[in-house]
């Protein structure tokens, strides 16, 4: 195996002869150069011999590359395209390092725990390759192999690509710009994730729970006894795969039924459960004889947090207002940047966006023309979406694209209209609200129990000695003020306590106050109402009748 510096010499020279040199240069590592290929000032790049100098440079960075054509946020359309036509293969293991390395792991020949095992891989890739097996019950399973010594070789890329990532980021404004540094970290913890078959196999037990209702999503079984980080046991998917559509019009297939169900499966996973399959393309879904869909291999997923769909509210409901403003502010929110954001800009680049869908709804637009327009304007302004919200993106890009295919009048749109309404709406929930309010009643408390503490901490200060100097004149008003200034942190903590309470009440039990929700809420919000007015108009400061400035 070679060395590390090995390793960065043919980084390095690889770079430099596909015209990518100035690459090697701006990230410090032009000196592993030495004149062997090219020059390092060289900037000849295009999307096609990038294309190549990944491919050439190995799993890593071909992994790298495919996770790179997702993101329309970083790239044009041209490198996207190109980049999206990376192929991960490899050279079949040895019929013999299989058997070898199931029996190590697994502590059994393949022919004692199985009924069959085929030699002939059904797949192979650069982490590992597939091969069938029947167990002694007669179950049809796949087993998933890791290729011996790829674990050291991935982690050793990963370093080095970090490393350059790191370099980039002080030589070279671009790299700061995008935060080169922030994306490769997010790839190299999505990519040891995939390494790892034990979570590959909690994610396809995940998803089962999720459509354990839904009888047309058939998410395969994983045999744990057979199963280790290394070697994964999967319930085998028989069926036609999802982009055959003659052999779909033979089987008597509806395509617009299939095309429908799909987006469904699709949308409950983001909108419904927040863990979705974020590479689902044609290759990873299969119609069953059944006529059920079957989804196969859960190494790359994406999860919607709490937040991230609060702020996909926020942006769907500002869309759906028609304003700019807030869509600009929405989009600041979602993304990551550096530096000071051209607001005004982006909010000119954003209404001038938004005339182009005036007046329609969500049915009646094409998602993907409008993801890549709301992409440009963000790629303009540098503005990148964290890693999940790019795995959402490309998860529904892949999922019209299909659809398409699928059925000529197929709108996703159409398909996520009452999911992305429910979402909006979502923070405007009773229990939502209740949450709010609660949480608004417990600062106000804290506040109110830590008053006592520090006024009595004010007055041992002034009992060690305070020497005060005041006229006559000035009495009046400061204590008018303190009069003013104790009405307001009574009527304060008499508000939060009910309020506290409100939202307590609203949370806890609510079977028990079906009846009585309605009018609690209301008197919580009239609360909340009378005691910013009242704050809104003691705060006013007073004219004293015959002072001048």
């Amino acid at each position: 195996m070679i060395t590390r510096w090995e390793r960065y010499g043919q980084v390095t020279e690889i770079l430099a002869r596909h015209g990518l040199g100035f690459l090697a240069a701006a990230t410090g590592v032009d000196q592993w150069l030495n004149g062997r290929a090219g020059t390092a000032k060289t900037a000849t790049a295009n999307p096609e011999r990038l294309r190549q100098a990944l491919e050439e440079l190995g799993p890593v960075f071909i992994k790298l590359g495919q996770m790179l054509s997702t993101r329309s946020d970083l790239l044009p359309p041209e490198y996207i395209a190109e980049l999206a036509k990376l192929q991960d293969g490899a050279p079949p293991l040895a019929s013999d390092t299989v058997r070898a390395l199931v029996t190590q792991e697994l502590g059994k020949a393949p022919e004692e725990l199985f009924k069959t095992f085929d030699d002939a891989p059904l797949a192979s890739a650069s982490i590992g390759q597939a091969h069938e097996a029947t167990l002694h019950d007669g179950t049809a399973v796949v087993i998933k192999v890791r290729r011996p010594g790829v674990v050291a070789q991935v982690n050793e890329d990963l370093e080095i690509l970090q490393n350059l990532a790191t370099r980039a980021t002080r030589t070279w404004a671009g790299a700061a710009t995008y935060n080169l540094a922030g994306i490769t970290a997010d790839f190299a913890e999505t990519l040891r994730a995939e390494l790892d078959y034990l979570q590959e196999g909690r994610n396809a037990e995940r998803f089962a729970r999720n459509f354990d209702s839904e009888p047309d999503i058939h998410i395969p079984a994983i045999f744990w006894e057979t199963t280790t980080s290394r070697v994964l046991t999967i319930e085998r998917i028989r069926g036609i795969k999802v982009d055959q559509l003659q052999a779909l019009k033979a089987a008597g297939i509806d395509r617009h039924e299939l095309a429908d169900r799909a987006a469904r499966a699709a949308a409950k996973m983001v909108f419904v459960d927040g863990f979705f399959h974020a590479d689902p393309h044609p290759g990873n879904l299969f119609v069953e004889p059944s006529g059920s869909i079957g989804l196969i291999d859960f190494g790359m997923v994406g999860e919607v947090g709490k937040q991230l769909r609060e702020q996909l509210g926020r942006l769907l409901l500002a869309f759906t207002a028609n304003d700019p403003g807030r869509i600009t502010s929405a989009l600041l929110a979602l993304s990551t940047h550096t530096g000071t954001a051209d607001r005004s800009g982006l909010r000119t680049d954003t209404a001038q966006f938004m005339r182009l869908y005036q007046g329609k709804s969500l049915g009646q637009i094409d998602i993907a023309p409008l993801v890549t327009s709301m992409l440009t304007i963000l790629r303009t302004h540098h503005l990148q979406l964290p890693r999940e919200l790019a795995l959402l993106v490309k998860m529904l890009l892949m999922m019209e694209g299909l659809g398409a295919r699928l059925d000529p009048d197929f709108s996703l749109g159409e398909v996520l209209k009452p999911y992305a309404k429910r979402l909006a709406l979502e923070r405007f929930a009773p229990r939502n609200v209740a949450a709010v309010l609660s949480q608004l009643g417990l600062t106000a408390a804290d506040l109110g129990t830590g008053l006592p503490e520090k006024l009595e901490r004010l007055v041992a200060r002034m009992e060690d000695g305070v020497e005060v100097h005041l006229r006559a004149a000035e009495l009046e008003p400061l204590i008018s003020r303190a009069e003013a200034i104790g009405n307001r942190l009574v009527a304060g903590m008499i508000a939060a306590a009910f309020i506290r309470g409100v939202g307590e009440l609203t949370t806890a039990d609510r079977d028990r106050l079906k009846i009585w929700l309605n009018p609690l809420m209301a008197g919580g919000v009239g609360a909340v109402g009378v005691l910013g007015t009242y704050l809104a108009l003691t705060a006013r400061p007073r004219r004293r009748g015959g002072t001048k400035p």
